[in-house]
């Protein structure tokens, strides 16, 4: 039997993770269209909604560690199928949570671990492993591309469905949606982590990787900038419709404005990616950054109307998920593809910790102040600091010294 690590062909490899992706970012991205339904069927307030939605994209980023771990060892496709079916337990029972406690273990703690199983780090990590890197940071650009379709696609589904069968059916149907994940994940079943077969050969264990990345200052810088992306875009995705709403604007503006953030992310996240094949990625990442700050002071100044929501969404989509591609192929580029999804997974975790803060000071600050004027400020500072961080980024592969045997973690 052949080790050869590339079986898989590169068509199917992007289909399929390009529709895995598609299903589970699109479903996440339209959850802050469930803020207003059902904190007036509950009443709620909206921090413990939006703590709910905090608590899931820390527990991805925690979780999405040892998802990545777990691909690396035993290949994605089994990764996956858990995922799939953690997201449909996680929906089914954000639909039928009666108290804040509930809500937040299902909204939150399972749902987060579902995404670390159906989403970027586990997808990429096959990516790494079986598309050449001459074509590696273009082809997380598709990957990427595709979750913001999701995003395009599934947000006036979503809005559709809610206002069709209520918020509860909606999230009922999306349970069994998901579950499309399950026939999807066997187009990434990758030969060599089979029953049985015997992972490649490694150079570094799991210690000696994560070692070596935490000491490395690129890295460091990496996570911070991700943290700063995690922050902005998840207060924006979920905050923004009730920002709107209460401004005087329809919901139907929202999820307008939700879905023009998707589709010009299609753009982006694949532009992103393809002029990370030609120019420094770290230089792709810096201007991300500071055109988001630009865009949300821009979009502060001028007066609220549907048509400024509109071109803001539109810039914004055009930044949104376009970190991606450049954050993960500079990993790839820096430390190799061996232990990619769980170095993937803990820059994410950075992400996760920003998404945390973002969407929970969102809540927090609005029930105190009854604005989210402050966390607009703060999201554009941490635009300007994150620019400024990626721009000493080394993308060089690390050089290192021979080690005295291999080991198979």
């Amino acid at each position: 039997m052949t080790n050869s690590p590339k079986h898989l062909s590169m068509v199917q490899v992007l289909a399929c993770g390009a529709a895995i992706v598609t299903l589970s970012m699109g479903i996440r991205h339209g959850f802050g269209l469930w803020l207003q339904p059902i904190t007036q069927a509950q009443n709620w307030t909206r921090e413990t909604f939006a703590f709910a939605i905090a608590i899931q994209n820390l527990s991805w980023g925690v979780f999405g560690i040892f998802a990545g771990m777990l691909a690396d060892r035993f290949g994605a496709f089994r990764v996956l199928i858990l995922g799939s079916l953690l997201y449909g337990a996680g929906l089914a029972g954000m639909a039928l949570a009666s108290t804040p406690l509930t809500f937040t273990l299902t909204a939150g703690v399972l749902l987060g671990a579902a995404q670390a199983g159906t989403t970027y780090a586990v997808v990429y990590g096959v990516i790494g492993r079986q598309i050449d890197p001459a074509r590696r940071s273009w082809a997380m650009g598709v990957a990427a591309a595709a979750g913001s379709f999701g995003q395009f696609l599934m947000v006036p589904v979503e809005g559709w469905l809610i206002l069709n069968f209520g918020w509860q059916q909606a999230l009922l149907v999306l349970s069994l949606m998901v579950l499309m994940i399950i026939p999807l994940a066997f187009g990434l079943r990758e030969p060599g982590f089979g029953s049985g077969a015997t992972p490649a050969r490694r150079e570094q264990s799991i210690g000696q990787a994560l070692g070596e990345a935490f000491k490395y200052p690129s890295f460091q810088m990496l996570m911070a900038g991700y943290f700063v992306c995690g922050f902005q875009v998840v207060f924006i995705g979920v905050h923004m419709p009730s920002y709107l709403k209460d401004n005087g604007l329809s919901p139907q503006v929202a999820s307008y404005a939700l879905a023009l953030i998707g589709l010009f992310n299609v753009f982006g996240t694949y532009a992103a990616g393809a002029l990370g094949q030609k120019i420094a990625k770290k230089n792709i990442l810096a201007f991300i950054y500071l055109a988001r700050a630009i865009a949300i002071s821009l979009f502060l100044l001028v007066p609220l109307s549907p048509a400024s929501v509109y071109v803001f969404s539109s810039v914004m989509g055009l930044l949104w998920l376009s970190t991606v591609p450049p954050t993960n192929a500079t990993v790839a580029q820096i430390f190799g593809v061996a232990h990619l999804s769980m170095l993937g997974g803990f820059v994410f975790f950075s992400h996760q910790i920003g998404s945390f803060m973002g969407v929970w000071l969102g809540g927090y600050l609005y029930d105190k102040t009854g604005s989210y004027d402050i966390v607009w400020y703060i999201a554009i500072a941490l635009g300007i600091a994150a620019a400024l961080i990626n721009l000493p980024v080394k993308e060089a592969a690390i050089v290192r010294s021979m080690p005295r045997g291999t080991v198979t973690p």
